[in-house]
């Protein structure tokens, strides 16, 4: 049967939260990925791993909807971003009507970068409204990125991982034909890396600060060989992990 808030009866979802009280949600946003990749690259690849990472928790998966906080991507066609107000409303919004209906421990799937802060507030206001609850937030392409370290996978906008979850999804969304040589500047990485520092970092408000054409990276290292248990092996991780998490607050 499917896990899916969406393909259940409302009989049914209320027996699977019975069950398992685990809901998991994915995030991702609508942006602009280059020639080849779709602009829904992110809400791809955050529904692809959520699904499966609900299979290992016996969770509900509950389907949130495509877009997210992406102004730096502002002004290329196919970018709809919301404002941080409007996409934090929305997560306390679905997340307190599944609390209301049963789950208690709730699962982010993220798979952009942008929507970080906002699902941060989101999750610590819905735990001390409501202190029975406990949020695990998994920023699925860094668990994709530590994965696929060893193997040259790389998360770059439009680069190799962001490729493979697209290949895993629908090889035919990934038009590497259209990529060229795409674009490996050290600099270009070198902005990355600062923005995602941990200790001491800057902020990025354009993409084009990045790279002139909007991405970055080699989306021609995916292939089919990696795609085909790339979800299993992201999924498995988080699954793994979140249940370590719910067993140390319990």
């Amino acid at each position: 049967m499917s896990r899916s808030l969406f393909h259940l009866t409302s009989p049914e979802v209320a027996a699977a939260l019975e069950r398992s009280s685990i809901a998991v949600l994915p995030f991702g946003s609508v942006e602009q990925h280059g020639p080849h990749l779709p602009t829904g690259t992110d809400t791809i690849a955050a529904g692809l791993l959520a699904q499966e990472v609900a299979e290992r928790l016996d969770a509900l998966f509950v389907p949130f909807g495509p877009y997210g906080i992406t102004p730096i991507h502002a002004g290329h066609p196919g970018t709809i971003s919301l404002r941080r107000a409007t996409f934090e409303a929305l997560v306390t919004d679905v997340c307190d009507e599944l609390v209301a209906m049963g789950a208690d421990r709730l699962v982010f799937v993220n798979w952009h970068e942008g929507n970080i802060a906002a699902l941060d507030a989101a999750a610590t206001d819905l735990q001390a409204r409501d202190g029975h609850v406990h949020v695990v937030s998994a920023q699925a392409c860094y668990v994709a990125e530590r994965l696929y370290a060893d193997q040259g996978g790389e998360l770059t906008h439009g680069g190799g991982l962001e490729a493979l979850a697209v290949f895993a999804h629908d090889p035919a969304l990934l038009r590497i034909d259209l990529a060229g040589d795409g674009s490996r500047s050290a600099r270009a990485g070198a902005l990355d890396a600062m923005r995602r520092d941990r200790e001491v970092y800057g902020y990025i408000t354009d993409v084009t600060e990045i790279d002139e054409a909007g991405w970055y990276g080699d989306p021609g290292w995916a292939n089919e060989a990696l795609a085909s248990d790339f979800a299993a092996t992201v999924a498995t991780e988080i699954a793994t992990q979140a249940k370590s998490i719910f067993e140390l607050r319990t």
